[in-house]
């Protein structure tokens, strides 16, 4: 199932530099292991922001709930989620 997110961070101003440091070294290697799996296919920065819009490959919502639930930064997110499935107008298989 593909999943198309929205994530915007808000870090606390008054979280300490080096917790805060911390949290986005864990946050960048769990999402890099998840895009090695296939299941974070794209992520995409936003310009000007501190948010990103990313596109999910996971067996169910379930499974992606666990694994947003899973991300470090989690607690210091707003996040959308918009199911999303293969257009017929695509040329390409790999849309599925």
């Amino acid at each position: 199932m593909l999943f198309h997110v929205r994530m915007d961070v808000n870090i606390p101003a008054d979280m300490p530099a080096e917790v805060a440091d911390e949290i986005k070294v864990r946050e960048k290697a769990y999402s890099q292991d998840l895009q090695r799996s296939g299941k974070w296919r794209h992520i995409w920065r936003l310009a000007g922001e501190y948010a990103n819009y990313s596109i999910f490959d996971v067996e169910s919502n379930a499974e992606l709930h666990d694994v947003l639930t899973a991300l470090p930064l989690f607690p210091y997110m707003k996040i959308s989620v918009t199911p999303l499935c293969r257009h017929p107008s695509s040329i390409r298989d790999s849309d599925a």
